[in-house]
């Protein structure tokens, strides 16, 4: 073996000498701060804004499995064609118009699963919305506003007592 590294020779130990890398070996961290300190608007909270588009697929996703759940039910009855197509219309009507008025199933919701992104997206900032109305925080509230507004009447306030401090010196 070159360099002194591995066995001096494979006779006698169950292996074939070859040398191979340890890639679970940990490398040591660098011990550089996880965050730039100096762009703290990157740390505020960002709220994911869910998407339109794939949140109104879905419900009309729902609504046409509704329907084709009702024409899988009267195709086992034995309806006729023209009848299971005029119930579907109806219906298919019937949820759109509920959809667009806004309304949802009267019916108690289902858990959200993780892979439902935006569905879980758009129930966060509905959530948080309730809790800003009932705790009376406005629109524009600013984290941590209250901190700064404290900050300016104590630096006002020192300015106010420098001056009459220089005349009596």
């Amino acid at each position: 073996m070159s360099d002194n590294v591995g066995l001096s020779t494979p006779r006698g130990s169950g292996t074939s000498g070859y040398v191979q890398r340890n890639l679970a070996q940990l490398k040591p961290r660098d011990r550089a701060a996880p965050y730039n300190t100096k762009d703290l608007d990157s740390l505020k909270h960002w709220q994911r804004q869910p998407d339109k588009e794939i949140l109104e697929h879905d419900r009309k996703r729902e609504v046409e499995v509704k329907v084709f759940e009702l024409r899988d039910q009267l195709e086992d009855e034995g309806v006729d064609e023209e009848e299971i197509d005029e119930r579907c219309d109806a219906l298919r009507k019937e949820l759109q118009a509920k959809m667009n008025k806004g309304g949802r199933d009267a019916g108690p919701r289902k858990p959200l699963k993780a892979h439902q992104v935006h569905e879980l997206a758009d129930a966060k900032i509905k959530e948080s919305e309730r809790l800003r109305n009932a705790l009376k925080i406005s629109n524009d509230y600013e984290e941590g506003s209250h901190w700064r507004r404290q900050e300016e009447r104590l630096r006002k306030a020192m300015e106010r007592d420098s001056p009459a401090k220089n005349e009596r010196d």
